[in-house]
């Protein structure tokens, strides 16, 4: 949507400042005239031998004059499109190369930062996506986790917040005021779980009901796992689960939702990151949703360098 509105305010500039200068040799042409006709009409008011029919000749000469030097329309039709052909291509181009670059820009940073930690990095971002790579627990409360994945460009980033108490919060991405969103969540009461796969549905769906219900377990009800796919990259085992339940609002509300969510346990405990929208936008954001939680990595280990210093904080 960004990337259209871009394109709708860079296209409708340069239209305006277009159709300016399409209009302006033709109000010169118009504005000479009408100086020349003036200037004629001086000298023949002045000439005490004019007669009725020569001034008749003055008139009819400086109307022609004036119809002589009038813009054509078919070619002003003609620039117009021209030029409005021109200022899309243009707006185009703008659009499109800073969304390469930043996407670029983004992989080789993220990807660096993968390297600095000895973690396989990114090979490929989709198109439309922006790549991620961020510590969570890089306070003294926590143990710390190396996490990637890949977001909508236009989605908007939160992180952790960290204080001499600690850290708090988690990472997340969203476009929050249509409801959609992707969340990590650390589920830390079974610790360490091996051979992920062989885990039955109710293990998956107590993790999920725990990262859903972070802000309490009265805000959802109606929760369902509906499929749980295993898979397993680098070694690590992952599990792609499917989910819906139903959103209790503070206002009273009952809001429908859907979701898809990436299962793993490295260090000590599972780590979840999980994505949904509401039920009406699911069709549409499904694709999206699967290539976030698709991305998912999640590292332990190695990560000291990361800590606050904590007797630096200010």
């Amino acid at each position: 949507m960004a990337r259209f509105s871009l394109l709708n305010s860079l296209t409708t500039t340069l239209l305006i400042g277009t159709t300016a200068s399409a209009f302006v040799p033709s109000t010169h042409s118009f504005i000479g005239s009408n100086q020349n006709a003036h200037k004629v009409a001086i000298s023949s008011s002045t000439s005490s031998s004019s007669s009725s029919s020569s001034q008749s000749s003055f008139f009819m000469s400086a109307t022609n004059s004036e119809d002589a030097t009038a813009p054509d329309s078919s070619s002003r039709r003609s620039f117009f499109s021209k030029s409005v052909g021109s200022s899309v291509l243009l707006a185009l181009a703008l659009v499109d190369a800073p969304q390469d670059a930043m996407a670029l820009g983004s992989l080789k940073k993220v990807n660096a930062k993968l390297s600095q930690y000895g973690v396989p990095t990114i090979d490929k971002v989709p198109d439309g996506f922006s790549p991620l790579a961020e510590i969570w627990g890089r306070g003294r409360n926590r143990d710390a986790l190396l996490v990637s994945f890949v977001h909508p460009l236009d989605w908007i980033v939160t992180l952790p917040s960290q204080d001499v108490n600690g850290e708090d919060g988690t990472i997340q991405a969203g476009e929050y005021g249509k409801g959609d969103t992707a969340t990590f969540f650390v589920y830390s009461d079974p610790g360490k779980v091996e051979n992920l796969a062989d885990q039955p549905k109710q293990f998956f769906e107590t993790a999920l009901i725990k990262s859903i219900s972070q802000k309490g377990d009265n805000l959802y009800q109606n929760f369902k796992v509906t499929k749980v796919t295993p898979k397993k990259v680098d070694g690590q085992d992952y599990a792609i689960c499917e989910f819906k339940y139903t959103l209790l609002t503070g206002a009273g509300f009952e809001v429908d939702r859907i979701g898809l969510a990436s299962v793993t346990s490295t260090g000590n405990s599972v780590q979840v990151l999980w994505a949904a929208s509401t039920r009406q936008r699911f069709k549409k954001t499904e694709g999206a949703l699967m290539t976030i939680v698709d991305s998912f990595r999640c590292y332990s280990g190695g990560l000291d360098m990361a800590k606050v210093d904590y007797a630096n904080l200010v």
